[in-house]
């Protein structure tokens, strides 16, 4: 019976079978990884360059975009090499390093998104106590708790995973190395030992989710409580979008793992792996800066000062 020792490469799966196909992935994934290079990459320059954006909600939108650019280059550039060279390999290591850093930058992600509701709760529920709540220091403190969590969440998922002994050979039916493909190489009964890391994930994503519900069924109560109509259309253009980012992550990450085995293929996985991973990355840019009024103004004016040399 192989076990994990003797394991020193694993292979991805295969987006196409002829070479103007492969090449055409290549293509399609580049353009997807350089939109998201941009719009996060403007976001970041945006906050950071100007003064009127150093609040909380745009501190936090700043670890955002660093997590989006984190989460889409463990995945891509691997599967855009992979096309390009038409191979299928990676390495042991290779694949235990993209499995903790995807692991990792997920979880923080979704732990951040509950961080930002929770500043919209006190922004439109408690605006009074704003300044006092969500000071430099406790919000340097939210957002480590949110790091910290996807740490701990991708130390215990990449030991536990790679600590299992393999008997189902090593090809992974998915373009990145991601948990549910590992464990389907394991032997039967050995996926036991992941089932703590498991609880203590589910724990962490029902509470963030109960905690995001909880604090946006007051916001709306607060906002449609609002006598002025100016009022409320400023509540929503600030909530609106991060709901919409919560929306996109989690449904398609609770339907790629929680959709019932009848209706599982790898064509299925593959689309639903590509709209958790790439496509958030992506649009949350996009989500962000439509209806946000003064980051658009930041944005205009920072590509203003690249275009005349400023």
């Amino acid at each position: 019976m192989p076990n994990i020792s003797s394991v020193s490469e694993f292979l991805l799966l295969a987006l196409a079978d002829t070479r103007e196909l492969q090449l055409l992935h290549f293509a399609l994934f580049l353009g997807i990884y350089l939109a998201a290079l941009l719009g996060n990459g403007l976001i970041l320059s945006a906050v950071a360059c100007h003064h009127r954006l150093h609040t909380p909600m745009y501190f936090f939108l700043l670890n955002l975009a660093l997590l989006d650019l984190g989460c889409i280059s463990t995945t891509l550039p691997k599967a855009m090499a992979n096309a390009l060279w038409d191979t299928r390999a990676i390495s042991y290591q290779g694949c235990a390093a993209q499995l903790f850093l995807f692991a990792f930058l997920v979880v923080a992600e979704y732990c951040l998104l509950t961080v930002m509701a929770y500043d919209r709760y006190i922004a439109i529920c408690k605006p009074l106590h704003y300044g006092s709540l969500l000071g430099s220091r406790a919000c340097a403190q939210m957002a480590t708790a949110a790091w910290g969590s996807g740490f701990l969440n991708a130390v215990l998922h990449t030991a536990n995973t790679f600590s299992l002994p393999l008997c189902r050979g090593n090809a992974v039916d998915q373009f990145f190395c991601e948990i549910p493909h590992i464990l389907k190489l394991s032997c039967s009964d050995a996926y036991l030992r992941e089932v703590g890391a498991l609880v203590f994930s589910l724990s962490l994503a029902f509470g963030c989710f109960v905690f995001i519900v909880l604090s946006y069924v007051q916001v709306f109560r607060a906002v449609l409580r609002t006598p002025s109509e100016q009022g409320r259309h400023k509540a929503f253009s600030t909530c609106l979008p991060h709901l919409a980012v919560v929306s996109l992550f989690v449904s398609t990450a609770m339907f790629a793992y929680l959709k019932p085995p009848s209706i599982s293929s790898p064509s299925l996985d593959l689309v639903m792996a590509v709209l958790y991973s790439v496509v958030p990355p992506v649009l949350n840019p996009l989500i962000y800066s439509m209806r946000n009024q003064e980051l658009k103004e930041a944005l205009w004016k920072l590509m203003f000062r690249c275009v005349s040399g400023e």
